[in-house]
């Protein structure tokens, strides 16, 4: 399967078109060497990809995401054609560690991390946005759908909608929105909601998302709702609640496979054939709370309440945003708890904690999920925790 990276403009075909602040695929470099030649590419990990992977699927479509690729190829996509969005590297910076990441993920997570508001990291995502609007318009056919995704991509449906008011503009917001009462710390918080609104239809996580929407719009725009659609410049935006879900059946047959339940076997018998083996897979994200659960953890053997010589955590830590400063030190400390209370509760030849950070193949994570007796999901706050 190859969706082939296309440089054309318009494209009257181009009836359904994705954008997500990246694209579906990660480069793959020449020995393994991040600053060395792009050798291929392959599917990149990811809760956007995992989710939208059944929907892509059984249709044609355009997937729109930053990205400067010179490559004419890419594999195991589908039938979805892949375009590059250009964005200088000052901006995208601003844009995507800057305002995406330390104002607006901390916040609409409950501000579990005290959100940074800076000017000029709204700038760059101001400027992002309508680069990314530009592209798309380019690219879509007459009336075609235009499917938006996530928090950093939120002034685009107003800016879409300014350039091509006949296109069909869904947006979908993979994480959490707050209460209003928290949402009105954004000093642009005005700007955002008018940029969502720019959107035909959109989508959240929870009835309660939604419902903290709807008052946003209520408290801070003065807008009217009725039918469960807020009334915005004329038009009426339904706003509803989609939980996402992943492929069970594909999971499940996935997890039949003989080679898989081979390695489930193989899996137990190489961390000491425990009583009990727990699981935990995460982005190494501080709203998922993976320090205090390893806190939890060892506060359970230390005590005895879990027998330290036959309970074993597997913590699978996919790396994420290393670039951003709350992120490196997440990691350091969850690292410094690992290290600590394997030295203070392991025995010779047998660690409590075995610590992965690192990306796994789809079929070594469901071998995990076979061997695992007990699954750990404990965010701090979260959409569906999409890995």
């Amino acid at each position: 399967m190859v969706a082939v990276l296309m440089t054309d403009t318009a494209d009257t075909s181009n009836q359904f078109i994705v954008v997500a602040n990246r694209l579906p695929v990660e480069p793959v470099y020449e020995n393994g060497d991040p600053d060395g030649q792009v050798a291929g590419w392959q599917a990149a990990p990811g809760g956007l990809v995992s989710a939208l992977e059944p929907v892509l699927r059984t249709r044609s479509s355009v997937w729109v995401g930053a990205g400067d690729m010179d490559a004419n190829a890419f594999d195991d996509v589908g039938n979805t054609r892949l375009e590059p969005v250009s964005i200088p590297a000052d901006d995208y910076q601003l844009y995507y560690a800057g305002f995406a990441n330390t104002a607006v993920w901390p916040l609409y997570h409950s501000g579990i991390v005290t959100p940074e508001f800076h000017r000029d990291q709204f700038d760059a995502y101001r400027r992002v946005n309508r680069i990314f609007a530009d592209r798309v318009q380019s690219l879509a056919g007459d009336k075609a759908t235009v499917w938006v995704h996530d928090y950093q991509l939120q002034l685009l449906p107003a800016d879409l909608r300014e350039l091509r008011p006949d296109l069909t503009i869904g947006f979908f917001l993979h994480i959490p929105f707050p209460p209003a009462s928290l949402y009105s710390q954004i000093p642009w918080r005005a700007q955002i909601l008018q940029g969502l609104l720019g959107s035909d239809l959109i989508g959240f996580q929870t009835q309660q998302d939604t419902s903290h929407f709807i008052d946003a719009c209520q408290r801070i725009l003065g807008l009217r709702v009725q039918d469960g659609k807020i009334l915005f410049e004329g038009r009426q935006v339904r706003v509803a609640a989609f939980p996402i879900g992943i492929d069970a059946d594909a999971y499940s047959a996935l997890a039949r496979e003989p080679a898989v339940q081979q390695r489930a076997k193989e899996l137990r018998a190489e961390l000491g054939g425990p009583r009990t083996l727990m699981l935990g897979v995460d982005r190494l994200d501080y709203t998922k709370g993976i320090d205090i659960r390893l806190r939890a953890f060892a506060e359970l053997l230390e005590s005895e309440r879990l027998d330290p010589s036959s309970t074993v955590l597997v913590q699978v830590a996919v790396p994420t945003r290393g670039d951003v400063r709350e992120y490196q030190t997440i990691r350091d400390e969850v690292e410094l708890l690992v290290g600590r209370f394997n030295g203070s509760l392991a025995q010779i030849g047998a660690n409590p904690i075995n610590y992965l950070h690192r990306v796994l193949t789809r079929e070594e994570l469901v071998a995990l999920y076979v061997a695992a007796d007990v699954m750990l999901v404990t965010p701090l706050r979260d959409g569906m925790n999409l890995v």
